[in-house]
């Protein structure tokens, strides 16, 4: 592998002390003072605002399980509904439910919300193995947990984000007798969801074509996947580039930035193409920045192996997704369905590698759906090397109208309103239970 010259300094990301090492890319929710819920008993009203949105203002304490775990593509959609159903009505009282010692368990609490655990239940793939014998009993253990948590919350609804607690949950709310939701972030949906949606009173879906993959098609609601309320502020470019570049500030007129994303823990063959890649490419172009985040797993042998230079940031994990993104021009990373979600809310170009080991082919069929409605471009991972890479963000940054019909193809399909259209169904479906009894 032929060297890279020295390059004279190269700006580290420091992390943080107080958080651990997985709040990642995945995250971005600053601890907030957590709220005091009271037990009021009035009724609830509609109001329409000026812009013609109808939020509900309700005087009785309604009370909502969200069940989310295992990833930030899980937990994220789930936040942020909690929050649009605050945002609707103050008087919402959440709980949700994770598994202990996990991404949701840190990262829910410093949101403002309570949290409890129930244990996990994971499915193996392929399912017919040795690993999946004692599913079953681990399963039922799992719902006599969540019964019990249900049985002392007593929500109005249930509702199901993903995630190896959801599936238990959302059948001890069964059970129970309390309605359920679930929201599909994915194209094609896994096997716990698809069985789910035989139940649910509605299941949310993000795209279009996911409504053709369950049984019950009229209860699917296209809504998109929510995205964090961060994302949806705005954030100048040259603000955002300066808490990365303090030095530079890739504030030239012709600056490009790429953001690097392989989710919390990395993707190997992301780092090692760009390992390849990055050196002659910052020596090639004067204007270009890269903020690179390796994962946490990779990071110290990437920190090892990545020369020094002050357009180039590495971290293991980036808190501020939000200045991330109002930082780049240009986006390379994984196909997670939140991420996907995440490049049409910003309207970036794209380049997606989905990754080969995630179930059920989620990833692939996340990145086909951005090819076709934000023209993003994809390389496998059998087809990713420095050269493919390099080739095509050489393309996209080498042409302005191809960038700007690229971003505003992705701003088109976005959905930024999901979880605020997500959370007026959940109170318009607590209403009528209500209203029934």
């Amino acid at each position: 592998m032929a060297t890279t010259p020295a390059i004279p300094h190269r700006h580290l990301l420091p992390t943080p002390s107080n958080g651990p090492a997985y709040l990642s890319s995945s995250f971005l929710y600053l601890p907030t003072k957590a709220r005091s819920c009271k037990t009021l008993s009035c009724l609830s009203v509609n109001q329409s605002n000026d812009n013609g949105t109808t939020t509900t203002t309700a005087f009785q304490e309604l009370r909502v399980v969200l069940a989310a775990g295992g990833t930030g593509g899980h937990v994220i959609p789930a936040l942020a509904i909690a929050d649009d159903l605050r945002i609707s009505n103050p008087n919402v009282h959440v709980l949700f439910v994770g598994t202990p010692n996990s991404v949701e368990s840190a990262s829910i609490p410093s949101a403002g919300y309570s949290f409890s655990s129930i244990p996990a239940v994971k499915l193996f793939r392929p399912i017919l193995c040795f690993q999946n014998f004692s599913v079953l009993y681990h399963l039922v253990q799992s719902t006599i947990h969540a019964f019990k948590l249900l049985a002392d919350f007593d929500p109005h609804i249930v509702v199901g984000t993903g995630g190896y607690v959801s599936f238990p949950t959302c059948i001890a709310a069964l059970l129970k007798g309390v309605r359920v939701v679930i929201q599909e972030q994915n194209s094609v949906p896994g096997i716990a969801n698809y069985l789910l949606s035989l139940f649910a009173e509605i299941v949310f879906v993000a795209y279009n074509s996911t409504i053709e993959c369950f049984p019950r098609k009229h209860k699917c609601v296209v809504s998109g996947n929510p995205v964090r309320l961060s994302l949806r502020r705005f954030v100048s470019k040259g603000v955002a580039r300066s808490q990365f570049f303090p030095r530079s500030g890739g504030k030239e007129e012709d600056a490009k930035v790429i953001l690097v994303l392989g989710g919390s823990l990395g993707a190997n063959a992301i780092n090692i193409a760009l390992l390849h890649l990055y050196g002659p490419m910052l020596m090639e172009h004067r204007n270009l920045f890269i903020i690179w985040q390796t994962g946490v797993e990779s990071f110290n042998e990437m920190e090892n192996l990545v020369r020094n230079n002050t357009r180039l940031v590495l971290t293991p994990f980036l808190h501020s997704m939000d200045l991330a993104y109002a930082a780049a021009d240009l986006i390379v990373s994984r196909a997670g369905a939140m991420t996907c979600s995440e490049i049409l809310a910003t309207g970036k170009p794209a380049i997606l590698i989905p990754s080969p080991d995630v179930e059920e082919g989620h990833q692939f069929g996340n990145a086909s759906l951005m090819a076709d409605v934000a023209g993003s471009r994809v390389i496998t991972e059998d087809e990713l090397d420095s050269t493919t890479l390099g080739a095509t963000i050489e393309e996209i940054l080498g042409n302005e109208n191809l960038m700007a019909e690229m971003s505003e193809r992705a701003l088109r399909a976005a959905k930024p309103d999901a979880s605020a259209e997500i959370a007026q169904h959940i109170l318009s479906l607590i209403e009528s239970s209500t209203a029934k009894k």
